[in-house]
């Protein structure tokens, strides 16, 4: 049987995952609005422009990025190719977890993916005529994550602690009982070390996080805050999490996890690329844990990072299938392009 106290340290290593994940999430959709419309302006341009805009967005943490791409394309204002290497580049809400748990790794990952996101999307355009494959000037797709209101940040501090929200204040509330909990060292990563920065680094973040939970407008707080990102991405996170270290612990237990990734390598690349196509942030949690563990080599994760785009790709097949299943296509073949050479030579 499992033991209690395995399942209790699973599960406080899920929520401390899913804590740092919220606060980097939130820091991430503050600044991705705040900035938006410069970004909007910085789009309009050349291909190579396109490109390079669209791989940056796609590299940042989160879904918010993508999103932004999908607006872009549906508007006119991105090529075919410029959002499938958007889409190469994005590894969705999964790279707040490598982050916490792989942070130089992650890093290296994420700057491979926007170069790469560049060349995938310089491929795409030139074999895009077989295709036939032109972005539409204009639609009336759903605003996405209302991204075109211009009200977000109505900076009005509350007069006083009686002012503030129910919502609000349970926020601040939770995020000064963690940042207690983490000074003490009764919860959360034990070293104050530059050299295993993550306690320096989730005591940073829940700082900010109470600074724009307190300057932030209700409107923000209520739709961005808590509608989209603790309604519909934090518990999701917290349960893949979950699952996928339970997987991993039950797997390197009471299964010989790591023998069987060792003689199975090449299926479990392949399977990590077929993973990939679900349009869904969390079953590539699997492969970040094992990754994690010293289970999987980098060409794994880069597969499953490159086919894989999160939540990104689920907006635009509600606008166009078609479109979606071909960048779907092509983000598989090119990874398979380049992640087979890598794993022969061992990487």
């Amino acid at each position: 049987m499992f033991e209690f106290s395995s399942i209790w340290g699973i599960t406080t290593r899920a929520v401390m995952i899913t804590v740092f994940v919220f606060t980097m999430m939130l820091l991430v959709d503050y600044l991705n609005v705040l900035t938006r419309g410069k970004m909007e302006k910085t789009v309009r341009g050349g291909r190579m422009r396109q490109y390079i805009m669209a791989s940056f967005l796609g590299s940042t943490p989160g879904c918010l990025g993508s999103f932004m791409n999908v607006s872009f394309y549906v508007h006119g204002l991105l090529s075919f190719g410029a959002i499938v290497g958007g889409m190469i580049a994005t590894s969705g809400d999964e790279a707040f977890v490598m982050l916490s748990l792989f942070p130089k790794e992650a890093l290296m990952l994420f700057i491979l993916l926007f170069l790469l996101g560049i060349v995938g999307a310089w491929i795409a355009d030139r074999i895009v005529v077989f295709f036939r494959i032109v972005p539409c000037e204009e639609c009336d797709l759903q605003t996405i994550h209302d991204m075109d209101e211009k009200h977000y940040f109505q900076f009005s501090f509350p007069k006083s602690f009686s002012s503030f929200s129910p919502l609000r204040s349970v926020l601040i509330a939770v995020f000064v009982f963690l940042i207690l909990l983490n000074i003490s060292g009764l919860w959360g990563p034990q070293t104050w070390s530059w050299d295993e920065p993550e306690r320096i680094i989730l005591l940073s973040l829940s700082v900010v996080s109470i600074v724009i939970i307190l300057v932030v407008s209700e409107h923000y707080l209520r739709d961005h805050i808590w509608s989209h990102i603790v309604k519909k991405h934090v518990w999701r996170i917290f349960l893949w999490t979950f699952f996928a270290l339970l997987f991993v612990d039950v797997g390197l237990q009471y299964w010989d996890l790591n023998g069987f990734v060792k003689t199975n390598l090449g299926l479990v690349l392949v399977i990590g690329a077929l993973v990939g196509l679900i349009p869904e942030s969390g079953p590539h949690f699997i492969f970040v844990f094992m990754f994690a563990n010293g289970l999987i080599p980098f060409s794994v994760l880069l597969i499953s990072s490159i086919v894989q785009d999160g939540h990104g790709l689920l907006p635009l097949l509600s606008y166009t299938i078609r479109d979606s299943v071909l960048i779907k296509m092509f983000n598989l073949f090119f990874a398979l392009a380049v992640c087979i050479p890598l794993y022969l030579l061992g990487m």
